[in-house]
């Protein structure tokens, strides 16, 4: 089944823009295009997918006329989509918009979101996602509830990765199981459950079939095959969520494998065997593509501070930094009030030693994420019972030499930073999944390449065990975490 001339696209279409890429069977990356999208306040609230749509076939067209100087691209086998978690689309019986995409981020659902929440702790209080502002299931509670006329033309309710594999397939009633977690559907027990219909003013009709990640949906319209110079046998494959397309990427998609990525906030994601239920609900649940799951959660603390805190040159502001670890000075900076994951306190607030260098109230900030990342790892082994084998990192935090050797010292874990990290990458690799591979392991094996290997040294460890404590206690004295608590 495997065969290395085999080429792959990935689409990733996101709030801000799109991204088209053409990686092939080794995960050499043979083109890549993107376009930025305009953002208001509205845009946060609505976009228009025919915008969506219009702007990946230029970038797709674009990546195909250059990808055709050097690649045959009837080696091109299959194709697949990520797009944001949370974001719904009406559509017609034509397969056209009711109303505009309504973004994750969208925060007129507030009402909703309570309604749903108490449904789905009713149906399942171990199992039921924290439905909020940002999830799916709300975003249809709310356009039944404003827009009831509209409602009765309604064929289903799909998802933002959904509609642009359905320009491409011309199928709109299939998604995957990521993209569905949070629009109210039952990934252990894998069926829509009864509540969304008997307790919500929703119809059966209304909601996709649901599938694993990465399979097959139907070729390539042929029209569409024919515009863009591709064989009318191009498969298109069931998408996922852009965070879950980027651990993909990040390569950990086996069994005790994480991915940490730090952005503005830090993401930990990673496979495990055995569903983890927090009872916090700090942490949720996809399904991985082969039947494991994919717990994550997603934290206020990130690299946020480092911009508003920090300005000139820091690459030379990181090497001072480099010089004074470990810092011995306990720093959170977390820039906004409340925490949400690896632990739920609202009443949170960042802190640091005063007086404190440039330098070191740098490197003491590295160091303090770093924290609050062993601590979210403690507390996933605590509830999973599993072990944390690898730690897969991405994110602009792990350009930083520095913070990449705190880290890896902090977790006592080694540290893969990976070449191609990109939530576009990873839906080229699903995109092989199954069409030139065997599963998703078996692809992102061949697909990923590790650009950066970080390992532990152990005098660094043990005084970072000893900081650690430290930085515990002082979050349990403020009364932000328990005193019986994960170490």
């Amino acid at each position: 089944m495997h065969d290395n001339h085999a080429c792959f696209i990935g689409v990733d279409v996101g709030t801000q823009g799109a991204r088209v890429v053409l990686v092939d069977a080794r995960g050499h990356l043979l083109g890549s295009r993107e376009e930025n999208f305009p953002l208001s306040a509205r845009s946060r609230e609505e976009q228009l997918p025919q915008d969506w749509w219009e702007a990946c076939l230029r970038l797709l067209q674009q990546l195909l006329a250059e990808a055709a100087r050097h690649t045959d691209l009837r080696h091109i086998r299959a194709m697949a989509v990520t797009s944001t978690s949370g974001t719904i689309i009406p559509i017609d019986h034509d397969r056209q918009p009711l109303h505009p995409a309504i973004m994750y981020s969208d925060g007129r659902q507030a009402a909703e979101g309570r309604i749903c929440r108490e449904a789905a702790l009713r149906y399942n209080p171990e199992g039921y996602t924290a439905f909020n502002t940002s999830s799916g299931l709300p975003k249809m509670l709310w356009f039944i509830n404003n827009y009831p006329r509209k409602a009765g033309r309604l064929y289903k309710f799909v998802h933002a990765a959904d509609f642009i594999t359905g320009r491409l397939s011309g199928r709109y009633d299939i998604t995957d199981l990521t993209n569905v977690l949070k629009s109210g559907y039952d990934v252990q027990r894998k069926c829509w459950p009864a509540y969304i219909c008997r307790q919500l003013p929703l119809q059966q009709q209304w909601l996709q079939q649901v599938v694993p990640s990465g399979t097959p949906v139907g070729a390539l319209v042929p029209s569409l095959a024919a515009r863009l110079g591709l064989t009318d046998d191009v498969m298109v494959v069931a998408g996922m969520t852009d965070g879950c397309a980027s651990q993909i990427a990040s390569g950990a998609v086996n069994p005790g494998d994480w991915n940490t990525t730090i952005g503005t906030t830090l993401v930990v994601k990673g496979v495990t065997a055995a569903f983890i239920h927090d009872p916090a609900g700090s942490l949720y649940c996809h399904r991985h593509p082969e039947g494991y799951w994919m717990p994550g959660g997603a934290s206020n603390t990130g690299a946020d501070w480092i911009a508003r805190q920090f300005s000139g040159d820091l690459g030379a502001l990181e090497a001072e930094a480099a010089a004074l670890i470990p810092t011995g000075h306990l720093s959170w900076p977390l820039l906004q009030e409340g925490e949400r994951f690896p632990f739920v306190a609202p009443q949170a607030r960042g802190f640091e030693a005063p007086g404190l260098s440039p330098a070191v109230r740098f490197a003491a900030g590295m160091e303090g994420v770093a924290y609050m990342e062993r601590y979210a790892y403690a507390m996933i082994r605590q509830l999973g019972g599993e072990p944390v084998k690898a730690v897969y990192t991405a994110g602009g935090g792990s350009n930083s030499a520095a913070w990449l050797r705190i880290r890896s010292n902090v977790l006592n874990l080694p540290l893969y930073k990976m070449k191609h990290v990109t939530g576009a990458v990873g839906a080229a690799i699903l995109a092989a999944s199954k069409t030139c591979f065997s599963t998703i392991m078996e692809a992102a094996a061949a697909m990923t390449q590790v650009e950066k290997e970080v390992h532990p040294e152990p005098p660094l460890v043990a005084a970072y065990e000893h900081h650690y404590v430290k930085f515990l206690q002082t979050l349990q004295q403020k009364g932000y975490i328990p005193h019986h608590t994960y170490a």
